[in-house]
């Protein structure tokens, strides 16, 4: 598969979670995103507190990485895996983050999150994930082509829909024979709704990349919690055509708040609103600073 490769412009890039963010509470965006144009507070303070983490959200991201790391193992060798090397392993990566994280359960409500509850959970979803059929199906259909895996990439250059940059990170991108097949994979609540629109822009990324047809790119979502299910959905012409209008929209709403769109620089903090439902606040890396 012939990659399309980008360079790297300044001008902000739309995307599902960055606009969610913004819809959410303006200042958490601002936050997030425009940190370091801040001048009343520290910029390593900021740093610290959109860089805590929960329960959940460490569990995601390990799962992430151990399933990555399966994916990457597998292009280079292909024995069974070994199961006490792996529940090592997964300590090993768990211990690893766990001790280099800071939770947001404990800076905040001084609750103790037991290395042991995350560990067990890991074991569970990465157990699942190794004896699943969709991961037999994997090995059985797709390795003939796995020096081209796309695996959790750092950086795959600028994807331009309708002169709008987004961004649209895979989780594991694959081919067998005339199609493009991608998976998101989820540790948390089914929720198709929410998770179709990630669908619909991996198949938006995948046609820009590879010049491939939506027809042709099979998109789906794998549950991994608390037994595997995957979900796909039929991306129509017709779905594709109102989401790229979407994201024109959305994009032209966070523009709005820039005061140089080419540099993406934002106007002044205040200017970032701060949101109105409390129930977010409860749950907000920068409630310290806000409320």
């Amino acid at each position: 598969m012939n990659l399309k490769k980008t360079n790297f412009t300044n001008i902000l890039g739309w995307s599902i979670s960055r606009y969610d963010k913004f819809l959410i509470c303006k200042r958490k965006y601002f936050y997030d995103y425009y940190s370091k144009f801040d001048s009343t507070l520290p910029f390593e303070k900021l740093q610290f507190l959109k860089n805590l983490t929960s329960k959940h959200l460490i569990i995601g991201n390990i799962v992430h990485e151990v399933i990555s790391d399966i994916l990457k193992r597998y292009q280079i060798r292909t024995e069974p895996i070994n199961i006490n090397k792996f529940l090592k392993y997964l300590f090993n990566i768990t211990n690893k983050n766990y001790t280099t994280k800071v939770f947001f359960e404990h800076y905040y409500n001084n609750k103790t999150i037991e290395i042991d509850e995350i560990y067990k959970k890991i074991c569970y979803i990465s157990k699942n994930f190794i004896n699943s059929e969709k991961f037999s199906w994997i090995k059985e259909s797709a390795l003939t082509k796995k020096s081209e895996w796309i695996i959790e990439p750092l950086w795959l250059g600028e994807t331009i829909i309708n002169n709008y940059k987004i961004f649209c990170k895979v989780d594991f991108l694959f081919h067998i024979n005339d199609k493009i097949h991608i998976i998101d994979w989820k540790t948390g609540k089914q929720d198709l709704k929410k998770h179709k629109r990630q669908l619909i822009g991996y198949t938006l990324w995948a046609n820009y990349k590879y010049n491939k047809k939506a027809i042709n790119i099979v998109p789906s979502i794998v549950y991994l919690y608390p037994k595997i299910e995957e979900k796909t959905v039929n991306i129509t012409d017709s779905l594709i055509n109102k989401f790229k209008n979407k994201i024109k929209i959305e994009t032209i709403n966070m523009y709005d708040y820039l005061i140089d769109i080419n540099k993406n620089i934002p106007k002044d903090k205040e200017e970032f609103e701060l949101t109105n439902n409390k129930f977010f606040c409860k749950y907000c890396n920068y409630k310290e600073i806000c409320v």
